[in-house]
This record gives structure tokens, C-alpha cells and sequence, in this order.
């Protein structure tokens, strides 16, 4: 019995011994890991976030009625270039029948009072030219008769304008006549000879007849997620790509941060808009669709290395890297890291452009594909 025991643990020492050796001999056959090794490079970093939008005109003005009627000439185009005071469009005034009748008494009654008055009027200078009455008299009755005068000229003024919407005298303040108020390119007509218009007033923004700006001043409108809002300030520098324009950035300066977000399927959005800086000579068509870089660090000209390269200490987690020192030998050196884009990193100090950084995970990149 024992000396059966015995034959088996000497079997089970010999498997283990040879296994041994056959797993330093196997080990020995594997060519050893070459790591490859990189250098920093001088590099611009720029760390930006992202927002989308359009361009719009920074004021756009609506050109709108002060009497309601239909439009019965339309004298401009979208795409043209007016000035302030030119003829936009001609409106007919339908006249309301409630008004027209209030008009129309209005004038026959102030055509009574001036009859009357006229006739006072002429009782009196003839009792003034004997001598009868005295000059106090016949001034007051002098004022009345013009007065009747100046009230039937009104009412008759009055009606034409409910009537017609001018009157003579107001030459180029008539109504009927829509002149815009600003310089600039005509944006939109939105309407056509036949649409019937309503007047601005308290009760009503009105009808819309044009819309006109300055394109040569355009801001850009858009949204960032609540995420990156925090990130960013009033007067920063930003990067403007039209999708219409290929091969052009613009630059801008962010001039508001909405106080307020608003929520856009499921997220909060923040507006914000950036006044252009660089436009040039170049059209930029409004409400073209448009992507904003805000920039919120930049180092020009300065060390960095690959993200991949930098390494971080397991207890402190401080960052560094690992230098060639003779070949395939490797010493750490601890880094400052400075601004990074998500691809490369500023080193602000630690190495030197000359020195070799290991390419670190590239050993496990190895042991991943053995496995």
C-alpha cells in the first residue's frame, strides 16, 4: 500500500518537473516584444465645442401697413437693394361702410354750422359798417365763421381718407403709399397684388408686406447643450462654417448666453449668438444653416505628444511617460500636461522634442491578439 502511494507522488513530481521545462522552453521560443517608440511634435491645440444654428440678419425689419385695405401694387423684390423712403408698395383702401357713414354726417353737419355761421357772420359786418356794433363783436363773430370753416375742411378731409385712405395735401405721407424705413436688401415679399392687408395698431401686429435688412451686418443663432454651457462666456472667439460656402471659416465674437434654457427633445438648450467679424465681400444668404467652434483654450506652437503616449500613475494618478534611454530600455518621466483636444496634449514641461516616448499600450495591443 505505501509503496504504491509512493510510485504515485514520484509520477505526479516527474509530470510537474516536465511540465516545467517544457513551459520555460516554450516561453524561450516567443520572440520578445519590440516596442515602437514616437516623438512630440510642435503643434496648435485648440479645445472647441460644438454648436449648430443658422445666419440671420442682426436687425431684420417688418415692413407693415398703418391702414388696412388690399394691395394694389407691389413695386419691389426679394433680392433688391433698397433705401430708406423708397416706394415698397400701393394699397386701396376698402372703405368700412360703418365709418363712411359717420364720415359723411360728420361733413353734413359741420356744412350746417358753417352756413349758419357764414350768415352771422354777414349780419354782423353789416351792422360793424354802420357803426352799430363795436369791433370786439364782429372779431368774435369773425372767429366763429372761420372756425366753422376750419371744422368743415376737416370733416370733409376726414371722409376722404376713410373713403380713399388720402386726402389732397398729404402728398408723400398718404397711407395708401408703403415706403420703407430702413436701408438695406429686401429679404422677403410675402405678399401679391389682390392680398387684402391689416393695419398696425394696439390690438394688431398687422400684415407683414416686406421684410428688409442689412446683410452686411449677419450674426449667427444657435444652441449648446447644457452640458457645454457652462464652458463657455460672452466675448469669446469663435469659428463660423457655412455648409452652402465649402473651404471658409468666418470668425465671431460670442456677444449672449441665453440666461434661460428650453427643453428640445428630452435636453436642455441654451441660445446663443455671435456677431461676425470677418464676412469680407462674401454673401452669405439668411438662414443658411451653419456649425459654430467655440474655442475655449488655444496653445499655439507648443509641445504635444499623442494622448496614447501619456500614462498615469496608479496611487497618485499623476501623468508621465516613458523615454528610450538605451534601446528597448525605458525610464519614466513625470509630465505637465497643458490643453488638449481629445488627440493630442500640451506638454508644458518633462521632456524634450528630441526624446523617444514609448509607445506603451502597443504590448498590449500583443497580448490582446495572442488571447
Amino acid at each position: 500500500m505505501k509503496k504504491g502511494i509512493t510510485v504515485t507522488v514520484l509520477i505526479f513530481i516527474a509530470l510537474v518537473f516536465f511540465g516545467a521545462l517544457y513551459y520555460l522552453y516554450a516561453k524561450n521560443q516567443e520572440s520578445p516584444v519590440v516596442f515602437e517608440t514616437d516623438k512630440a511634435e510642435v503643434k496648435t491645440i485648440v479645445k472647441s465645442t460644438i454648436a449648430t444654428g443658422n445666419i440671420v440678419p442682426d436687425e431684420e425689419v417688418l415692413i407693415k401697413p398703418n391702414i388696412s385695405g388690399i394691395i394694389e401694387a407691389v413695386y419691389i423684390k426679394a433680392g433688391e437693394n433698397i433705401k430708406a423712403g423708397d416706394l415698397i408698395a400701393k394699397i386701396k383702401v376698402v372703405a368700412n361702410v360703418s365709418n363712411l357713414s359717420n364720415s359723411q354726417n360728420q361733413v353734413k353737419t359741420s356744412k350746417i354750422e358753417l352756413d349758419n355761421q357764414e350768415k352771422l357772420f354777414q349780419r354782423q359786418k353789416t351792422l360793424f359798417d354802420k357803426g352799430v356794433i363795436s369791433a370786439n363783436d364782429f372779431d368774435a363773430a369773425q372767429l366763429a365763421y372761420n372756425q366753422a370753416k376750419q371744422n368743415y375742411n376737416a370733416s370733409r378731409q376726414g371722409f376722404d381718407i376713410v373713403k380713399t385712405g388720402t386726402t389732397s395735401g398729404l402728398g408723400n405721407y398718404a397711407n395708401t403709399l408703403i415706403r420703407s424705413t430702413v436701408n438695406g436688401m429686401v429679404l422677403d415679399v410675402p405678399v401679391k397684388v389682390g392680398n387684402q392687408v391689416i393695419e398696425s395698431n394696439n390690438f394688431n401686429e398687422g400684415t407683414t408686406i416686406a421684410s428688409v435688412a442689412d446683410i452686411g451686418r449677419m450674426i449667427f443663432v444657435g444652441k449648446v447643450d447644457e452640458s457645454e454651457v457652462g464652458k463657455i462666456k460672452e466675448n469669446m472667439p469663435i469659428e463660423i462654417t457655412v455648409g452652402a460656402i465649402e473651404n471658409k471659416k468666418f470668425d465671431a465674437v460670442l456677444t449672449y448666453i441665453a440666461p434661460k434654457g428650453k427643453t428640445e427633445n428630452g435636453a436642455i438648450q441654451f441660445e446663443i449668438k455671435a456677431t461676425m467679424t470677418n464676412q469680407d465681400n462674401t454673401f452669405i444668404r439668411a438662414g443658411l444653416s451653419a456649425n459654430a467652434s467655440i474655442i475655449l483654450e488655444k496653445a499655439e506652437k507648443v509641445l504635444a505628444v499623442k494622448e496614447s503616449l501619456v500614462q498615469f500613475d496608479k496611487k497618485t494618478q499623476k501623468p508621465y511617460v516613458e523615454i528610450e534611454s538605451s534601446p528597448q530600455k525605458f525610464q519614466r518621466k513625470d509630465v505637465v500636461l497643458g490643453v488638449s483636444d481629445g488627440i493630442y496634449v500640451e506638454i508644458k514641461s518633462g521632456i524634450k522634442s528630441s526624446d523617444k516616448i514609448k509607445v506603451w499600450n502597443q504590448g498590449l495591443k500583443t497580448e490582446e491578439e495572442k488571447k
